[in-house]
C-alpha cells in the first residue's frame, strides 16, 4: 500500500489539496458575512461547495486503489504535528458529503427563500458552509483531538441551522435547544474518552495511537476511554436507544437543511466510529470486540425494528422520514458489528446510498412543503397528480429505501446478508429481510397517499420549480444509476474496509 506523504512545504497547488478540502469552504462562510449581501451568499456557498467536490473526487481516485495520503501541517512531523491523513474510507465519505452538498443548494435556493425569514439568509449560508467544513474535517483529520473540534464546528452551526426554521414552525427552536443539549452532552463524552487515551498513551495522532494501545493489554484508562467514545459518538450518530433528538430536529429544520443532515451528519459520524473502532483500537482489542457484539449488536437489531415499527404509524411524511434514518443506522452498525471485510464494505456502501437516498426524499419533502405548507398525510393527498415529477422520485427513491432490486440500497442490504451468511449467522440474515418489509409498509402507505387518495378540495398545487426538480432527480437517478453500475461504490468501499482491517493488499 503507496504512503505519499505531502509536507507543508510542497509547492504545487495539487499538492495542497487536502488542506484546500478545508480552507475553501472554511473561508468562504466568513466572506459571506464579510459581503453582506443575500444575493451573493448562495453563489459563494454553491461555488465553496463545488471546488470541494472536485478536490474530494481528485483525492479519491488517488486513494481508491489502498493508497494513503499523509499532509503535515505546521513544519512539525506527526505525532507531535496535526496531520491530515486521507484514505480511501474517508475520502468516499469525503466525495459523499461534497457530492450531497452540491446537489442540495440549488434546490435549497427556491427553498431556503420560502421556508427561512429573508434577514436570516446570508448567515443561513455562512453557517451552512461552516457546518459543511467541520463535516468534511472529521473525515479528513488524523488527530484524535481535531477530530472533537471540527465535530464541534459543525454541531454549532448545526443548532444555529435547525433553529432557522422557526420562521415556519416555532418547535424549530425547541428541535434546536433538545439537539444542544443532547450534543453537548455527546461531544463531553466524546472529549473525556480523548482525554483517557491521552492519559494511557500521550499521544493525539490517530496512527500513533493505534500503535500504543496495541502495547498496552487490558488497561483500564483505555477501555474507559474506548466507552466514553462510543457513547459520545452514539449520540451524535443517534444510535438506538440515543436517537431521542434526531426526529424533531429533522421534522422542524428548513427541509434544505433536513436533506443535507440526514445525507451526511450522521454518516459522517458512523465513519467517526469506524475510524476509531478499526484503525485508532482495531478487534484485536478484545474489549471493543464483546463491546460490539454484545451491545451494539442488539441495538442495532432493535434500531432495525422498532424505529421502522415507529415510522409505520407515523402521520408526518418527513417525521416518517426521520424514524426510517435511525432504522437504516441500525443496518450500518450491524455492518461494522460484524467485524469482517464483507461486513465493513456492507456497512460503509450503505453509509453511502443511504445518504443519497435520503437527500432525494428529504429534497421532495421540501417540494411538497414550498407547494402545500405542510407535509402530514392529509395535505398531501393526491400530489402523484398535482406533482407527477416530485411524486416519481419519491417512488424511486423509497424502493431505493426498501432495497428493491435494481436501486442502491438492495446492494447495499445484499452485502449485508451475505456478511451474516459468511460467519453463518443466518438468524441475522433473515432479520435483516424481516426488517425490510417493515421499510415496505410505511413506504407503500406513502405511496398510497400520493397516487390512491383523492386530493384536496382546495388544494391549488402544481409541480415546483425545475431549479428544486432537477437536483430532487438527480439523487433519485442516483438511486437508480448505483443500484445497476455498482463498481465506483462497492470498490471505494472494498478498499476502505481493507484498509480499516488492515487487510489491503493482501
Amino acid at each position: 500500500m503507496a504512503t505519499e506523504v505531502l509536507p507543508h512545504t510542497a509547492m504545487t497547488l495539487h499538492d495542497h489539496l487536502p488542506m484546500l478540502q478545508i480552507l475553501v469552504p472554511f473561508f468562504a462562510a466568513p466572506l459571506i458575512v464579510f459581503l453582506g449581501s443575500r444575493r451573493l451568499a448562495w453563489p459563494v456557498a454553491f461555488a465553496a461547495s463545488v471546488i470541494s467536490l472536485v478536490i474530494s473526487w481528485m483525492l479519491l481516485m488517488q486513494v481508491i486503489d489502498g493508497g494513503v495520503i499523509t499532509y503535515h501541517i505546521g513544519g512539525w512531523e506527526p505525532p507531535l504535528g496535526i496531520e491530515y491523513r486521507i484514505d480511501a474510507a474517508n475520502a468516499f465519505v469525503l466525495f459523499l458529503v461534497s457530492a450531497v452538498s452540491v446537489v442540495v443548494l440549488p434546490f435549497a435556493k427556491t427553498s431556503v427563500a420560502d421556508e427561512v425569514a429573508a434577514r436570516d439568509h446570508t448567515l443561513f449560508y455562512a453557517a451552512y458552509l461552516l457546518c459543511f467544513s467541520g463535516l468534511m474535517g472529521v473525515a479528513i483529520t488524523g488527530d484524535a483531538f481535531n477530530v472533537f473540534v471540527f465535530l464541534e464546528i459543525s454541531s454549532l452551526s448545526t443548532y444555529v441551522l435547525i433553529a432557522s426554521g422557526a420562521a415556519r414552525d416555532k418547535r424549530a427552536l425547541t428541535a434546536a435547544y433538545d439537539y444542544l443539549i443532547m450534543g453537548t452532552i455527546g461531544a463531553t463524552f466524546f472529549v473525556i474518552g480523548i482525554g483517557f487515551l491521552y492519559m494511557a498513551t500521550g499521544t493525539l495522532n490517530m496512527a500513533d495511537l493505534a500503535d500504543r494501545i496495541g502495547t498496552q493489554g487490558g488497561n483500564r484508562t483505555v477501555e474507559a476511554g474506548f466507552a466514553f467514545i462510543l457513547v459520545g459518538v452514539g449520540l451524535k450518530l443517534a444510535f438506538y436507544p440515543m436517537h431521542l433528538w434526531l426526529p424533531n430536529a429533522y421534522t422542524f429544520a428548513p427541509s434544505a437543511i433536513s436533506a443535507f443532515l440526514a445525507a451526511t451528519a450522521t454518516k459522517v459520524a458512523v465513519y467517526v466510529l469506524l475510524r476509531f473502532t478499526f484503525t485508532v483500537f482495531s478487534p484485536a482489542f478484545q474489549f471493543e470486540v464483546l463491546t460490539l457484539q454484545f451491545v451494539i449488536m442488539p441495538f442495532a437489531l432493535l434500531a432495525m425494528f422498532a424505529a421502522s415499527f415507529v415510522a409505520v404509524f407515523q402521520s408526518d411524511f418527513k417525521r416518517m422520514l426521520a424514524y426510517s434514518s435511525i432504522a437504516q443506522i441500525g443496518y450500518m452498525l450491524l455492518g461494522i458489528c460484524l467485524l469482517t471485510e464483507t461486513g465493513l464494505t456492507a456497512a460503509i456502501v450503505h453509509l453511502f446510498n443511504h445518504g443519497i437516498t435520503k437527500a432525494a426524499l428529504f429534497m421532495a419533502v421540501g417540494a411538497y412543503v414550498l407547494r402545500n405548507k405542510d407535509t402530514f398525510y392529509n395535505d398531501i393527498c393526491g400530489m402523484g397528480r398535482k406533482m407527477p415529477w416530485t411524486s416519481a422520485a419519491v417512488v424511486i427513491s423509497g424502493l431505493s429505501l426498501i432495497g428493491v432490486p435494481g436501486t442502491a440500497g438492495f446492494v447495499s442490504k445484499w452485502v449485508l446478508v451475505q456478511g451474516a451468511l459468511e460467519k453463518g449467522w443466518w438468524p441475522i440474515a433473515t432479520l435483516v429481510v424481516a426488517s425490510s418489509l417493515l421499510a415496505v409498509v410505511y413506504v407503500w402507505r406513502v405511496i398510497e397517499v400520493l397516487y390512491l387518495q383523492p386530493a384536496r378540495s382546495d388544494s391549488t398545487a402544481t409541480e415546483v420549480p425545475m431549479s428544486m426538480l432537477v437536483p430532487i432527480w438527480i439523487a433519485a437517478i442516483a438511486c437508480i444509476w448505483f443500484g445497476i453500475d455498482t463498481d465506483t461504490t462497492l470498490t471505494a468501499a472494498r478498499s476502505a474496509a481493507a484498509g480499516l482491517l488492515g487487510t489491503a493488499g493482501q
